[in-house]
C-alpha cells in the first residue's frame, strides 16, 4: 500500500468474528484470531473485539503466557467501563458501549478526571508518573439514530478518550441504519471533531445486497468516501451519494485522487470498524487493486474467517 491508500486502509479491520447473525465459537474465533495475528496483515489492527459477557471464556482458552489485545463492547452494563480486565492476558484498547445521555456525562466527568492527573503530573514532573501512567482506554458510545443522538455526538467533542459508534448491520433490517442516518452521523462526527468506530461494519469493499438476507450492505469504500466528503466540509446529501455509489470505479477514483493530509484527515477520526470476516475486506481489496495479493494465508484459513 502506497501514499493516501495507505493511510486510509491501514488497520481499518478489527476481528469482530464472536457476533451475530454469525459468530464463530470461541476456540474457532481465537484460532482465526491467532492466525491473523501471525500473518500481520496490514488492513488488520490485531484487536479482537469481545463482547463483555464472554471475557472470562476468552480467559479460559487464552494459553499460560498469551496476551491478545481485545475491544471491550459493553451492553447495558456501564460499570464495567473502567474497570478493564482483571486478566493480566488481556489487554483493553478501547470501549464501545450504548448509553444515555446521564451516562455520558458519567463518561464525560470519568475521562476528564483521568486527563487532568495526567497533565498534573506532566506539569509537575516533566512526564507522566507511573501512577497515572495507564490512562482509561477510550469510550465509543452509541447513540439513538436521530437528532437527539447527532446532539449528543456535539455534547461529546473535545471530551478526551470520548467518541462515537454507529452499528451498521444487524439481524433485522431495522438494525441497519439508512444512508441519510450514516451521513448525518459522519458529518457530525467530522464537523464536532469526534473520534468514531462503526460496529457490524462491511466485509466488502462496495455497497452489495447480501444475497441470502436480502439486505443491503455498505462497502468500506462508501464508508471512507463519505469521510472524505465531510472532512473537506461537505455535508450530509453529498456524504449520502458516495454511501449509495455501487460503481467500484467511481469509489476507487473518488480514494484514488485523496491527498495524504486529507486521508489523515479522516484516520484520525474515522478509527476503524468491526468485521465478522477478517478475509473478505483484504481480498476485495486486493481484487480492486488497492494492494498487493497475499500469496498464502496461513493454515487458520481452513477456520472460517467469514463467520
Amino acid at each position: 500500500m502506497r501514499g493516501a491508500v495507505a493511510i486510509l486502509l491501514r488497520g481499518l479491520v478489527d476481528d469482530a468474528g464472536l457476533f451475530p447473525p454469525a459468530a464463530l465459537p470461541m476456540r474457532q474465533a481465537l484460532a482465526r484470531h491467532r492466525a491473523d495475528r501471525i500473518v500481520g496483515h496490514p488492513m488488520h489492527t490485531g484487536r479482537l473485539l469481545c463482547p463483555v459477557g464472554v471475557l472470562g471464556d476468552l480467559g479460559a482458552h487464552l494459553g499460560a503466557d498469551e496476551r491478545v489485545e481485545v475491544g471491550l463492547v459493553v451492553a447495558d452494563e456501564w460499570e464495567a467501563v473502567g474497570g478493564g480486565a482483571a486478566d493480566p492476558r488481556v489487554r483493553v484498547s478501547h470501549y464501545e458501549i450504548r448509553a444515555s445521555g446521564s451516562d455520558i456525562g458519567k463518561a464525560a466527568r470519568y475521562l476528564r478526571a483521568a486527563a487532568a492527573h495526567a497533565a498534573r503530573g506532566r506539569r509537575l514532573f516533566g512526564r507522566l508518573p507511573e501512577s497515572a501512567a495507564a490512562l482509561p482506554p477510550p469510550i465509543y458510545v452509541e447513540f439513538d439514530r436521530g437528532r437527539r443522538g447527532l446532539g449528543n455526538i456535539a455534547a461529546i467533542a473535545g471530551v478526551p478518550g470520548l467518541g462515537a459508534r454507529l452499528s451498521c448491520g444487524g439481524v433485522e433490517e431495522a438494525d441497519f441504519p439508512s444512508p441519510d442516518e450514516v451521513a448525518a452521523f459522519i458529518v457530525a462526527c467530522f464537523d464536532h471533531g469526534v473520534p468514531f468506530r462503526i460496529g457490524s461494519g462491511p466485509h466488502h469493499a462496495v455497497r452489495h445486497t447480501d444475497p441470502l438476507s436480502g439486505f443491503v450492505h455498505l462497502g468500506y469504500l462508501n464508508l471512507l468516501a463519505a469521510a472524505a466528503v465531510a472532512a473537506r466540509g461537505g455535508g450530509p446529501n453529498k456524504a449520502r451519494k458516495e454511501l449509495l455509489a455501487t460503481d467500484p470505479e467511481r469509489l476507487l477514483g473518488r480514494i484514488g485522487g485523496l491527498d495524504e493530509a486529507t486521508a489523515v484527515r479522516i484516520r484520525e477520526l474515522f478509527v476503524g470498524y468491526g468485521s465478522r470476516s477478517t478475509r473478505d475486506p483484504v481480498v476485495d481489496a486486493e481484487r480492486l487493486g488497492l494492494l498487493d495479493p497475499v500469496a498464502v494465508w496461513p493454515a487458520g484459513e481452513a477456520v472460517r474467517r467469514d463467520g
